[in-house]
C-alpha cells in the first residue's frame, strides 16, 4: 500500500509541474508518422510536334516545375494563351518564366507551403515589374504538399488542374475557372494599347484548397490539353496500372497518359470532354481537341529516404 501510494504522489506531482516522463502515456495521436513526399514523372507533347518532347520547362506553349525544399514538395503547371503568336508574342515565354520564377522561390524558401497563391503572387509582380515586363499570358496551378502536416494546399488560376487519387476514385479535383467558354481566368502582361481588351485576373482569385493525403494517393496535375481530351474514368483506368511508388512506374504512367491524351486530340470522331462542354455551350462540335499537353504523376510516399 504505501509504493501505491507513492506512485501516485509521483504521478501527481508530474501531472502538476508539467513534466513529461515515463509515467505519462502517449495516445495514437501523438505517435510521429513518417513525413510524406512525392515520387513524380511528366511528359506531355506539343501540339505542333508528332513525338514527345522531354525539355524541362515546356511542352509547346505548356510549362512546369517540380521542386523540393526542406518542408515541401511542390509541382506546378501553366498554359500560356496561343493567341499572343498574332502579335509576334512568343506564348511560351511567359509560362516558362513565371513557372521558372516559382521553381526559384520554391528553392530559395521564399514560400509558405500553406499558400501557394503568394508564390504565384510574387511570381507575377516580380515579372509585372521588370523594367522590360514580359508581354504574354497564361493560366497558373500549384500543389504543395507539406510533408510533417501530411497535408496538400494548392491554388489554381483558370482551366488547368488536378486531381487527388485513392484506392482508385477522385477524392478531390481542382475547380475551374473561365469567363465563358473556351476563355479561362489568366495572368497577363500586356503592352499599354491592349489594356482592356485582354483578359487580366488577379492572382488572389485563384481558387484554393488544402486536404489531408495519404501513402498511396496519386495527385495529377495537367493542362486543359489533357483535361479535355481524357475522362476522369480513362485517367483512373490508367493510374490503376501504377501498383508501387517507383519512379520508372510513376514516370512510365504519365508517358502512357500523355500520349493517350495526345493520340485522342486528333481523333475526330471522339467525343472528348472538350466536345461535351462545347455542345452544352451550344456549340456543333465533334472530335478531341488538338491542343499542347502537360502532365505531372505524383505518388504520395512514406518511409523513404529525404532527397536533397
Amino acid at each position: 500500500m504505501q509504493s501505491v501510494a507513492l506512485y501516485g504522489r509521483l504521478v501527481a506531482r508530474a501531472i502538476v509541474s508539467g513534466i513529461h516522463n515515463e509515467f505519462q502515456l502517449k495516445s495514437p495521436r501523438e505517435i510521429p508518422k513518417d513525413p510524406l513526399q512525392l515520387v513524380t514523372g511528366h511528359s506531355g507533347f506539343s501540339k505542333t510536334l508528332s513525338a514527345s518532347t522531354f525539355r524541362k520547362w515546356n511542352f509547346g506553349d505548356d510549362a512546369y516545375f517540380i521542386a523540393r525544399n526542406k518542408v515541401a514538395d511542390v509541382i506546378g503547371i501553366a498554359d500560356g494563351v496561343g493567341g499572343w503568336r498574332s502579335y509576334g508574342v512568343d506564348p511560351s515565354a511567359f509560362p516558362r518564366t513565371l513557372m521558372a520564377t516559382c521553381e526559384r522561390m520554391v528553392n530559395e524558401g521564399r514560400f509558405r507551403p500553406q499558400a501557394p497563391t503568394e508564390v504565384i503572387a510574387a511570381s507575377y509582380n516580380e515579372m509585372f515589374e521588370q523594367k522590360l515586363p514580359l508581354i504574354g499570358s497564361s493560366t497558373a496551378c500549384i500543389v504543395a504538399l507539406h510533408r510533417e502536416e501530411q497535408t496538400v494546399y494548392s491554388a489554381n488560376l483558370g482551366d488547368s488542374g488536378f486531381l487527388v487519387i485513392r484506392e482508385g476514385e477522385v477524392i478531390h479535383r481542382s475547380l475551374e475557372q473561365q469567363h465563358y467558354f473556351n476563355t479561362p481566368f489568366q495572368l497577363a502582361v500586356v503592352p499599354p494599347h491592349q489594356q482592356g481588351l485582354v483578359h487580366c485576373d488577379s492572382p488572389e482569385v485563384a481558387e484554393s484548397s488544402s486536404f489531408g493525403v495519404e501513402d498511396g494517393d496519386i495527385i495529377l496535375l495537367g493542362t486543359d490539353g489533357l483535361f479535355d481530351n481524357m475522362s476522369e474514368d480513362l485517367l483512373l483506368r490508367y493510374t490503376s496500372n501504377m501498383k508501387d511508388h517507383k519512379a520508372e512506374n510513376v514516370q512510365t504512367t504519365a508517358t502512357d497518359i500523355a500520349e493517350k491524351a495526345y493520340h485522342l486530340s486528333f481523333d475526330p470522331d471522339y467525343m472528348s470532354p472538350f466536345a461535351l462542354s462545347a455542345i452544352d455551350a451550344g456549340i456543333d462540335f465533334r472530335g478531341g481537341k488538338p491542343d499542347d499537353i502537360t502532365v505531372i504523376v505524383a505518388r504520395v510516399t512514406s518511409g523513404l529516404p529525404t532527397r536533397q
